[in-house]
């Protein structure tokens, strides 16, 4: 069955999703529909429902900056009420209307002499469109590691980002594999509940302090009178990220001062010495990304819960086997081991013009100009696409940013009454090329094993500046860095 074509095709319901169709309501487009594959919205946040989930950036400044919430009941809010927000901001735009779930996009191609896209659909049907706005993110692949025997674990296993909620971890013995952001809040989470928790560490994480705490109702009231209130704190929130990852990852000094404050902070929390030298990390801070927490360190002092830094070998029955030949038995096994986000931000097969493939042009690794174009793939605009990734700051700043950008393609697009347009490819590789020269000057080039790497050692995932650059150079488009095919 083919569905009615549309102006426009946003895939993806989670924030960036959301925000690109209001932007599009704002400006009186109403001839889109956003393609949602689950039966539910919220990307991300809808997905992640594992123990203890939670924003790392405040939530004041991890929403909308036209829909500002005075109601958060923390500083930094919890997976519930961050999902809860985006129903919120469904309903009151009334977006459900152009959110068709259980609609799952399984290819696309582009047809030059119509400037039309055509997409498949797992249930057989198409969608067309003269544009189509990725919207899917990068953190909606899981990674799962090649453990030997694991797909003949005895007990539960699964992805953080897939909480198997029917299992009862509570006096269970339960392994956690991974020590990034999730790991590091599902750790405090149940560690109190399970009768043993051994976490599985290929490299201790920086744990920094998190500023959270309740929102107080005099707060909540202040902040729903006087508005410019909430705004304030937004902004302060929003320049303190920009100082520290001004400190962090772009002045060795300074970050090798700011380190040493974090090894005194582990110093003062732990004091058994053998506990300690596994949790000092031994790279350089913000090569991996850095995760505030106030619970984990307290966690992992508890008697039922142990740091093994050696590496799996093998999983047998209810049994994980280490390199140094220990043996730890296991109800059930949690792989907090992130995302594919390296990997190109499509898990489809697109065709572009003269019949080329997305995943042919991006083998030694996705590239996009601004993340949001690519050459060759006319009309094809994404959201948090290559290197568009932060380790400091709020991800809804680059949204709106982003969104913004391709809100200007669109107007210069019907200006010049061109069917298509598409990014020239040097341009494309002159602003790739800078990109890259500029990573090599940040902490992300020092050499640390992380998920904004990819596999042939090219960061393809962060953006090598602050924010603020990121917004200022998408204010608006170059349409001399664009073919416009009338």
């Amino acid at each position: 069955m083919t569905k009615n074509s549309n102006s426009i095709i946003i895939i993806g319901t989670g924030f960036a999703g959301i925000g690109m169709a209001i932007k599009l309501l704002k400006q009186g487009n109403t001839n889109f529909i956003i393609a949602e594959r689950s039966a539910t919205i919220g990307g991300t946040w809808r997905d992640n429902t594992y123990p203890g989930a939670a924003c790392d950036i405040s939530s004041h400044l991890y929403s909308f900056s036209f829909e500002q919430n005075p109601n958060w009941s923390r500083m930094f809010a919890n997976q519930q009420e961050i999902l809860e927000y985006t129903r919120h901001c469904v309903e009151k735009y009334g977006l459900a209307k152009y959110v068709r779930l259980n609609t799952e996009v399984t290819g696309g191609s582009f047809d030059e002499s119509s400037g039309m896209w055509t997409l498949n659909l797992k249930d057989g049907g198409t969608l067309t469109s003269n544009i189509v706005i990725n919207a899917l993110g990068p953190l909606n692949r899981p990674q799962i590691p090649n453990i030997p025997g694991l797909d003949a674990f005895k007990g539960r296993v699964f992805h953080s980002s897939e909480w198997d909620h029917t299992f009862d971890y509570k006096g269970k013995k339960v392994a956690v594999v991974g020590t990034g952001a999730s790991a590091v809040q599902i750790v405090p989470a149940i560690a109190k509940d399970v009768e043993q928790l051994n976490i599985f560490q290929r490299s201790a994480p920086w744990v920094i302090p998190k500023a959270d705490r309740p929102m107080k109702d005099w707060e909540r009231k202040m902040f729903r009178i006087l508005p410019f209130t909430q705004r304030m704190l937004r902004w302060k929130w929003y320049w303190e990220n920009e100082l520290i990852g001004t400190l962090i990852f772009t002045r060795p000094r300074l970050n090798k001062y700011v380190q040493g404050m974090v090894v005194k902070f582990i110093n003062k929390k732990i004091k058994d010495p053998a506990l300690r030298e596994k949790l000092i990390p031994d790279y350089t801070m913000g090569c991996k990304r850095i995760t505030p927490s106030k619970e984990y360190y307290p966690a992992l002092l508890r008697k039922n819960v142990d740091v093994v830094t050696s590496a799996i070998n093998r999983v047998e029955g209810n049994t994980i086997f280490t390199a140094d030949g220990n043996e730890y038995n296991a109800d059930a096994i949690v792989l907090a081991t992130g995302f594919k986000a390296a990997d190109a931000p499509v898990d489809f097969v697109v065709k572009g013009r003269g019949g080329r493939i997305l995943a042919e042009d991006w083998k030694e690794g996705p590239e996009a100009y601004y993340g949001a174009a690519v050459t060759g793939y006319p009309n094809l605009f994404f959201l948090i696409g290559p290197n568009t990734g932060l380790g400091h700051n709020s991800m809804i700043f680059v949204i709106e940013s982003q969104v913004n950008y391709i809100m200007d393609a669109l107007k210069k697009l019907k200006q010049r009454k061109a069917k298509f347009m598409d990014v020239k490819p040097e341009v494309q590789k002159a602003y790739n090329d800078d990109i890259q020269e500029k990573l090599k000057r940040t902490v992300w080039a020092t050499g640390c094993r992380s998920w904004y790497i990819a596999a042939n050692g090219r960061n393809t995932t962060v953006w090598p500046g602050l924010t603020y650059t990121f917004w200022f150079q998408t204010r608006r488009i170059k349409t001399s860095a664009f073919e416009f095919v009338k």
